[in-house]
């Protein structure tokens, strides 16, 4: 069995701009509440390589693994996949940006396959993965439609 999860938001500024921050992963750690550091170990090109270390979990467990992250700025995409899978036999991520009306889609599917002896089933990652994305994504939603407004008032502003 595997599992796989489809989650989206629109956000009401740019598509550059929600492109930008969403693929800064030097900011990740501000961008995301779940993330307490990002490790840049090698970047190729539009790949990169790259250690991210949660925050401690409710028994004090702190989980980091590495993966590999390659933008398309061409066709709005990113494919990551996780190098070290941990309790995963695969990860793979795709995320999608898209103009709508009132702003940007992003779009995050998930294509995973947890080991036999993880601790988890397919199914509860599965409802894991489906919770948390609509946090983050609600967050990271907030925290680009401030910076736009921060950006656009600063523009009037100026003028």
């Amino acid at each position: 069995m595997s599992g796989h999860t489809e989650n989206e938001i629109t956000i009401a500024a740019p598509l550059e701009l929600v492109w930008d921050v969403t693929n800064d992963l030097e900011n990740w750690p501000r961008l995301f509440s779940e993330y307490a550091a990002v490790e840049i170990i090698e970047r190729d090109g539009d790949s990169t390589t790259f250690r991210l270390t949660m925050h401690p979990d409710e028994n004090d467990k702190v989980w980091s693994w590495v993966s590999e992250r390659t933008v398309d700025r061409a066709t709005r995409t990113v494919r990551a996949r996780r190098v070290e899978p941990g309790p995963f036999q695969h990860m793979n991520i795709r995320w999608e940006y898209s103009e709508v009306s009132g702003g940007t889609r992003m779009r995050w599917a998930q294509d995973f396959a947890m080991r036999p002896d993880a601790p988890v089933d397919d199914a509860w990652m599965t409802d894991n993965i489906n919770r948390n994305s609509k946090v983050q994504m609600e967050l990271i939603r907030d925290k680009i439609e401030q910076r736009d407004r921060e950006r656009r008032t600063a523009s009037v502003g100026a003028n």
